[in-house]
C-alpha cells in the first residue's frame, strides 16, 4: 500500500486530496496546524476507508515545522510515494497594505516550503525510482497581481524546472492551477466573494479528481477546468495592466484555494 503526505490536509484542496487518496487505498500522513481538526480528520478516514491515517503537527511558517516535515519525507523505512505541498493562504489588500511581516510568512509558506519539502521528498523518491509530487499553485501565477500571484508564479516555475530535470527517473512532478474554489480559503483571509460570479466556482473534489488525471498522463502544469484553461487562453493575449485591474476588483487573490 502506497503512502501521501498533504500538507493543509483539514480544509479545501487539501481535505479534498484526504479524501480522495483515502478512497483510493492510500495509507496518510496529514499536516496542518491543528491538532485536533487532523485528529477528527485521520479517525474519519480510517473508519470509513480503513486505512492508516498518521497525524503530524506542523507549521510551515516556521523552520521547525518545515525541518518536521522534511524528516518525515525523508524517512526510508516509511516511505512517502506521493507529495501534495497545498498548505497556503492569502493575504487582504494590494500591496502595502499588508504587513511585511506576513508578506514574509507567505514567502515562506509559499515557497521556502515548497522548495524543502519537494527535495526532502524527491531524493528518497528518486533512490526508489518512483513517486509523485503536486505543488498546489493557482491560475494567479499567469497574471500580475502582488505577492501571492509572484509566490504562485515561482511554484509553477520551480515545479516545471524540477519536473525537466527529473525526467527518466521515474518521478513526476505537477504544478496545480486552480481558480475559484468553494473552501476556507476566503474567510480566513477576511475578503468577500460577493462580486465573484458563480460560474467561476470550483468544486474542490472535482479539481482533485482532474489534478491526479493529468499528474498520471504526465503533465507538469494542470489547470483543472475548460473555463479556466480558456481564461488563461485568453489571459495570453490581454494585456497585463487589463488583467491586474481585473484582479484587483477580487481582492488580493485570484483563482483562491
Amino acid at each position: 500500500m502506497t503512502t501521501a503526505l498533504i500538507t493543509g490536509s483539514t480544509a479545501g484542496i487539501g481535505a479534498a486530496f484526504a479524501r480522495r487518496l483515502a478512497a483510493d487505498g492510500h495509507d496518510l500522513v496529514l499536516v496542518a496546524r491543528d491538532t485536533g481538526r487532523l485528529r477528527v480528520q485521520a479517525t474519519e478516514l480510517h473508519d470509513r476507508h480503513g486505512i492508516e491515517a498518521e497525524v503530524l503537527t506542523a507549521d510551515l511558517a516556521t523552520d521547525e515545522g518545515i525541518e518536521a516535515v522534511a524528516t518525515r519525507l525523508g524517512d526510508r523505512r516509511n516511505p512517502v510515494d506521493l507529495l501534495v505541498n497545498n498548505a497556503g493562504f492569502g493575504n487582504k489588500g494590494r500591496y502595502l497594505e499588508a504587513p511585511m511581516a506576513d508578506e514574509l510568512r507567505m514567502l515562506k509558506v509559499h515557497v521556502e516550503a515548497v522548495l524543502r519539502l519537494t527535495s526532502a521528498a524527491v531524493a528518497a523518491m528518486r533512490e526508489r525510482g518512483r513517486g509523485g509530487v503536486v505543488n498546489v499553485a493557482s491560475v494567479a501565477a499567469f497574471v500580475p497581481r502582488g505577492t501571492y500571484g509572484a509566490s504562485k508564479a515561482w511554484v509553477v516555475q520551480f515545479t516545471q524546472g524540477a519536473a525537466r530535470d527529473l525526467a527518466g527517473s521515474g518521478v513526476r512532478l505537477m504544478a496545480l492551477c486552480p481558480g475559484f474554489v468553494r473552501t476556507e480559503f476566503h474567510q480566513r483571509a477576511g475578503m468577500g466573494t460577493d462580486n465573484i460570479p458563480g460560474w467561476l466556482w470550483l468544486d474542490a473534489d472535482k479539481v482533485v479528481a482532474a489534478a491526479l488525471a493529468d499528474l498520471a498522463r504526465g503533465k507538469t502544469v494542470s489547470v483543472p477546468d475548460p473555463r479556466y484553461k480558456a481564461l488563461m487562453g485568453a489571459a495570453k493575449l490581454a494585456p497585463r495592466g487589463l488583467l491586474g485591474g481585473i484582479t484587483s476588483k477580487t481582492g488580493r487573490k485570484y483563482g483562491p484555494r
